[in-house]
C-alpha cells in the first residue's frame, strides 16, 4: 500500500466516522437538507484559497463558520427555519463560487482531489474529526433533549441557543475537512447517509449513533479503495457516495426482511 494511500484512508476514516456521528443528529432533527445546503456554503472560501495561493481548507472553513454564525442568529431573530435560512446562504455562495473559482479548479471544488494529501494534511483530520466526535458525545443528550423540547431544555439549565451554535461549528468544521475526500457537491452525503442507513437498523439511540459513525467510516473506506484500483477522474468522492448508497440499500432489504420474518 502506497504512502499515499495510507493518508488517504485515514483521512478518510476519520471524517467520515466524524460525519456519520454528527450527522445522526442532523437526520434524527429531520435536517437532512440542511447538513447537504451547508456543504455547498464552502464553495467561495475554496475559490479565494485557490486564486489567492492560500491553504483552501481555511477559506472554507471561514465561510462555513460564518454561515452557521449568520444562520444562527438569523434563526433567533427572524424564528425562520434553519431549513429556509440554509437554502437561501447556499443559493448565494454556491453562485458566488462559480463565478470566481477558476474553472480549471472547478472539477477538484465539486468533487474533491485526496491524492494530494500529506502527513501534515492527514494528522490534522484525525484530530478535527476526533475533536468535533468528542465534543459532541460530550453536548448529544442535552442536543437531543432541546430538539424535543426547547421549552423542557432550558428549565434544565440547557442554553439551546448556545449549544446549537457549536454543533453547527463543529458541523462546519467536519465539512470542510470532508472537502478534500468528496468535494463541495458530495459532502453532504456523509452528513446524512450513513445516518439514515443507522437509522434503519438502530433500536435505540445509543446503537443509531454508533452505527451511524461506523457507515461514514466504512463509506469512505470502500470508497477511496475503490477509487486507488479505478483511478476514476472525478476521484473517490463518486465511489464513497456508491459505497454508503449500497449500505444504505442494504439496511432497507434487511430490515424489510426482518419484518417479513416477523409475521
Amino acid at each position: 500500500m502506497s504512502e499515499a494511500l495510507t493518508y488517504s484512508l485515514v483521512i478518510g476514516i476519520s471524517v467520515g466516522f466524524s460525519a456519520g456521528y454528527l450527522g445522526s443528529l442532523m437526520v434524527l432533527e429531520k435536517m437532512a437538507l440542511v447538513g447537504d445546503a451547508l456543504s455547498h456554503v464552502a464553495l467561495p472560501g475554496l475559490a479565494l484559497g485557490i486564486l489567492f495561493n492560500f491553504n483552501p481548507f481555511l477559506g472554507a472553513f471561514a465561510f462555513l463558520f460564518s454561515s452557521a454564525v449568520i444562520i444562527w442568529h438569523l434563526g433567533r431573530v427572524t424564528k425562520l427555519s434553519f431549513e429556509t435560512l440554509v437554502a437561501a446562504m447556499f443559493t448565494l455562495a454556491l453562485a458566488i463560487g462559480v463565478i470566481i473559482i477558476p474553472k480549471t479548479d472547478l472539477l477538484e471544488a465539486l468533487f474533491g482531489d485526496i491524492t494530494k494529501v500529506g502527513l501534515a494534511e492527514t494528522v490534522v483530520a484525525v484530530l478535527v474529526s476526533a475533536m468535533a466526535v468528542l465534543l459532541t458525545r460530550i453536548i448529544y443528550k442535552k442536543l437531543v433533549l432541546g430538539m424535543i423540547s426547547e421549552e423542557l431544555a432550558t428549565s434544565t439549565g440547557i442554553n439551546v441557543a448556545r449549544i446549537n451554535l457549536l454543533y453547527l461549528l463543529l458541523v462546519s468544521l467536519v465539512v470542510a475537512v470532508g472537502i478534500k475526500i468528496v468535494g463541495t457537491l458530495l459532502v453532504g452525503f456523509l452528513v446524512v447517509v450513513p445516518a439514515a442507513a443507522a437509522r434503519n437498523l438502530s433500536p435505540n439511540l445509543s446503537r443509531y449513533y454508533v452505527l451511524s459513525a461506523v457507515f461514514g467510516a466504512l463509506s469512505s473506506f470502500l470508497g477511496i479503495l475503490l477509487s486507488s484500483y479505478t483511478n476514476l477522474p472525478s476521484g473517490p468522492g463518486p465511489l464513497v457516495v456508491l459505497s454508503g448508497i449500497t449500505i444504505f440499500l442494504a439496511t432497507v432489504v434487511t430490515k424489510w426482511a426482518s419484518k417479513f420474518h416477523a409475521f
